[in-house]
């Protein structure tokens, strides 16, 4: 088995008397299409916090390339190749769309990142930004700013800030998240277009969206993995239909 681009070993921790994260053994592969499932407080996004150095663990391993990262601060991880989108976005508001995606690749190239008025501008950076723009479909909003656009039009813009990090691991925290389901295919769309050599990991409630993106699904319960396996083998699993599934759409 070829090593993983992301990978957990016996991942624990607490709060206190309460265990978030229990013994949770991972492996994210590169492009990989995977999604992580589970019921409301069944750990989800605190595992995305101990990946992303956002919280430290009790116990056990967080390993970027067989790197052993558990120490690593949140943005030596970002520069290694480890981004993420959250639950609700984090956007300069007052910013124009173009302006929020060039300070994101302006940090990595290490441009100062102060230097965002066309005067200070520098013409490959605006120029990938750009790019990244066109990839999702929004370059026609580059001078809006973020707080003249419709919500769903504000992931996609925080999708393009994530890949402006020219990450290898893509974390994506409920990307369709407050989005209204008339907008939600474009997320969709473009979750579906991202490169192809770029490993994935979707958290979500949307059943459809898990089942139509993900290759693989780890199904998470109390802290602790509970099931993993395609689509079709969760979808036939009795016992994860029983703790989740059934209860899709209610949170």
């Amino acid at each position: 088995m070829t090593e993983p681009l992301l990978e957990t070993r016996s991942l624990s921790l607490n709060f206190g008397a309460l265990a978030a994260t229990r013994d949770v053994s991972f492996r994210l592969g590169a492009g990989a299409r995977h999604a992580l499932i589970g019921p409301n407080g069944a750990g989800k996004t605190t595992l995305i916090n101990l990946l992303t150095g956002v919280l430290r663990p009790t116990a056990g391993h967080v390993l970027f390339r067989g790197r052993d990262i558990t120490a690593m601060r949140q943005a030596d991880r970002v520069k290694l190749g480890l981004a993420r989108t959250f639950q609700i976005n984090r956007l300069f508001r007052g910013l124009s769309v173009l302006d929020n995606v060039y300070i994101a690749v302006a940090e990595r190239l290490g441009a100062a990142p102060g230097m965002i008025t066309p005067a200070g501008a520098r013409k490959d950076v605006v120029d990938e930004a750009m790019a990244l723009l066109e990839a999702l479909k929004i370059s026609a909003d580059a001078q809006y700013r973020i707080s003249e656009l419709p919500y769903g039009r504000q992931r996609l813009v925080e999708l393009a800030i994530a890949l402006g990090l020219k990450p290898e691991v893509l974390l994506l925290d409920e990307p369709a998240a407050g989005v209204p389901s008339t907008e939600s295919h474009i997320i969709l769309d473009a979750i579906a277009a991202l490169p192809s050599h770029i490993a994935v990991l979707i958290i979500d409630h949307d059943m459809d969206l898990v089942f139509r993106f993900a290759q693989r699904i780890t199904v998470l319960v109390g802290g602790a993995i509970f099931a993993e396996g395609t689509p079709k083998e969760i979808a036939a699993n009795p016992e994860v239909r029983a703790v989740y599934l059934g209860q899709a759409g209610h949170g």
